[in-house]
């Protein structure tokens, strides 16, 4: 019994001697190689460490449970196309005010899902492009007198407070803005007359480059949205009316009159000749008739 005592004695003494070489070895290799510097010895953690450490290089990924993360990034860029061939639509009349905007037809016409639809229509809908109606959907914005009068006073207003504002804090980089969106609208005007006709694309990008120019000196973002949507909103007015000429009107000297009064710091003529170009071009469109 003596003899097994001791062998046993032996035994567990011999253990620890081999447990201690290995711990050794360990700290060893842990010196001499950074790749190993992050051993650890688990006899100094508990069991419950342990047990949720090797839960977490087990776990495994489910698939499916969530979309990928492109997937919101792909539907909010088809909505942004849809939305801008849907607005240009809109302004060039091809879509008629007041029409119906079915769902199935929209979605095989402009090729597209569901949800970049309506999302497309929620955003016009915000800007005045759309109507959204309780239970009923969505529809062009009907075109009446009523709203091209308001439209036009509404842009008096705000682009008066931008453009004064703009010839007090426009610098040297915003005149000369101005001067070169003046000289491509000039360009676009001489184009537009060697092909006979009353408005293009060209000329209308243009345009509104010009007037934007104007007033983007004011120190308001916010603003400058603003105006820039009330200009779309009444360029529609233009397409719908499809006035072909504007009889004893000189638009082009309208513009460069204006440009000079702003260039020359004259805040006073530059809004009173502003308005006068608004309101001529309202009183044109209203006496075409084809508003209700």
């Amino acid at each position: 019994m003596r003899d097994i005592n001791e062998n046993s004695t032996g035994d567990k003494g011999s253990n620890r001697s081999q447990v201690k070489h290995i711990n050794a070895q360990k700290a060893s290799v842990a010196t001499k190689s950074p790749r190993y510097t992050n051993i650890i010895d688990e006899s100094n953690i508990t069991p419950k460490l342990i047990e949720i450490n090797a839960e977490r290089k087990i776990m495994p990924k489910t698939p499916g449970k969530s979309a990928s993360p492109g997937s919101g990034n792909r539907i909010s860029t088809q909505a942004s196309s849809v939305h801008d061939r849907l607005q240009a639509d809109i302004l060039s009349g091809q879509l008629q005010p007041g029409r119906k905007l079915r769902l199935k037809e929209l979605i095989e016409e402009y090729e597209t899902g569901n949800s970049p639809l309506r999302e497309a229509l929620n955003r016009l809908s915000a800007n005045g492009m759309v109507v959204r109606e309780e239970n009923r959907g969505f529809r062009v914005s009907p075109a009446h007198t009523e709203e091209l009068a308001e439209l036009t006073r509404t842009r008096c207003w705000l682009e008066e407070i931008a453009l004064r504002e703009s010839i007090i804090n426009g610098d040297v980089a915003w005149e000369e803005r101005i001067v070169l969106a003046f000289h491509w609208l000039t360009r676009a005007a001489q184009s537009k007359e060697e092909t006979a006709q009353r408005t293009s694309p060209e000329w209308e990008e243009h345009h509104r480059e010009f007037h934007l120019a104007l007033i983007s000196a004011c120190n308001s973002s916010i603003l400058i949205e603003f105006c820039a949507q009330l200009h779309k909103r009444s360029f529609r007015y233009r397409n719908l009316a499809e006035v072909v000429e504007y009889r004893d009107r000189h638009e082009l000297e309208e513009h460069r009159e204006l440009q000079q009064a702003v260039l020359d710091r004259e805040a006073d003529l530059a809004v009173e000749l502003l308005k006068k170009h608004y309101t001529i071009t309202s009183e044109i469109l209203l006496a075409s008739g084809r508003f209700e």
